[in-house]
């Protein structure tokens, strides 16, 4: 399981019909970047990669997310049968690490 942030999304007329209905969504997997004269966590930062996951909780652009992949991307109710490499399973309120909160959401 790793962070993420939800950058886009994907309109694919053509695909597998088992995918029909399902919100393909472009996630750019995160790491926290350290503050080195304090060694604690300062930010998230991009990888500059972005995969393709279902998303199976209603989540939008912006979004930090939790995104599993592999075979625990086809252990939730709704991709239980699907071709998924890549699911979103959870919406991130905050993050802390070390005792410092690295992110909170708004609202």
């Amino acid at each position: 399981m790793f962070l993420g942030r939800v950058t886009g999304h994907v309109v694919a007329t053509q695909k597998d019909k088992v995918l029909n209905g399902q919100k393909l969504l472009v996630v750019e997997p995160l790491n926290v970047k350290y503050d080195q004269a304090t060694s604690q966590p300062a930010s998230l930062g991009n990888t500059g990669r972005a995969i393709v996951a279902i998303d199976v909780v209603g989540c939008g652009e912006g979004q930090l997310v939790l995104v599993v992949q592999g075979s625990s991307a086809r252990m939730t109710e709704q991709t239980k049968n699907l071709p998924a490499d890549a699911v979103i399973v959870g919406i991130v309120d905050s993050a802390v690490f070390a005792g410092k909160t690295f992110y909170q959401a708004r609202g």
